[in-house]
């Protein structure tokens, strides 16, 4: 097979990688206003200025895997920095999701200091054996990347309450790393009620990301006491970012995406959102319409 060229590639990027999408082809406006891009937000106090979308790295992730890494590097390459020019300039990784390495080859050209690197870490209860040092597995995070700082790092998908005491082996050298800066801001990934509870009024806890949709897909609660509860926590300060903003693709029609990202973008009382984005058309729709709605 004849290797694209980056220019070659958005030009035939929506047609080739229309199948990976799941909603057809022609629900998306295929002409876009390339003048058009993604601002720049406050994250709570957490003291960093993001794009108001990220690039999800993690669509159907896990075993070191995803949909954006099943693109290959290169195409995901080019699907970053089209990205990139389009002002989303915030990366969402994770361990798990072996998305560091291919983030590496996309942001290798873009000014460290005008992109902002988030990963996440897996954790496990204090005296398990499987626990290493967390400063051992940033330092891997960040050869990985190809990075000497992160500006975020996650404890990954907690699913249960309590974790404020029985993570603090992750906690104490986060914090070590942050006070260090190696990374900038810490916090949690929430996919439980009780864990984001636990959150919203927990003092180390910088970032908060969790699940929010108006459709109650995916959720850890209905919209209105998830949308109240992350109200509280941007009061105390905390950056708050959506994820699942379409139901992990189970709400992609035209409408369905207009109707989350105004939710996500006037109701959700978060600060920005990560999209697992697949292609050049998801991009485009994406800014277009959050440009518009914002």
């Amino acid at each position: 097979m004849e290797k694209l060229s980056r220019r070659s590639f958005l030009r035939t990027g929506l047609a080739g990688f229309a199948g990976l999408t799941m909603v057809e082809p022609g629900s998306f406006n295929l002409k876009y206003t390339p003048e058009i891009t993604v601002d720049k937000v406050k994250l709570g106090n957490s003291g960093l200025h993001v794009s108001r979308i990220a690039l999800g790295t993690g669509t159907i992730g896990g075993s070191k895997a995803s949909n954006q890494t099943r693109l290959g590097m290169e195409k995901f390459a080019d699907l970053a920095l089209h990205a990139y020019d389009r002002g989303i300039q915030f990366f969402d990784m994770a361990d798990s999701y072996g998305s560091h390495q291919y983030v590496r080859r996309a942001i290798k050209s873009m000014p460290r200091e005008k992109i902002t690197l988030l990963t996440k870490i897996g954790t496990y209860e204090d005296g398990s054996d499987r626990n290493v040092p967390v400063r051992d597995s940033l330092d891997r995070y960040r050869q990985e990347i190809g990075t000497d700082y992160i500006d975020i790092v996650l404890m990954h998908c907690l699913m249960q309450g309590g974790w404020s005491n029985n993570r603090k082996h992750y906690m104490d050298g986060l914090s070590k790393a942050r006070q260090e800066g190696i990374i900038k801001a810490v916090g949690v990934s929430c996919h439980n009620w009780d864990a984001m509870v636990e959150a919203v009024d927990n003092p180390w806890v910088d970032v908060i990301l969790a699940r929010i949709n108006p459709f109650q897909s995916h959720m850890d609660g209905t919209p209105d006491v998830v949308k109240e509860l992350l109200g509280k926590a941007k009061k105390n300060g905390i950056g708050v970012i959506g994820m699942k903003i379409f139901g992990e693709g189970s709400h992609v029609s035209d409408s369905e995406r207009e109707q989350s990202l105004q939710f996500a973008l006037t109701d959700a009382n978060i600060h920005c959102m990560t999209l697992g984005m697949e292609s050049i058309a998801q991009v485009d729709d994406a800014v277009e319409r959050v440009m518009r709605l914002v």
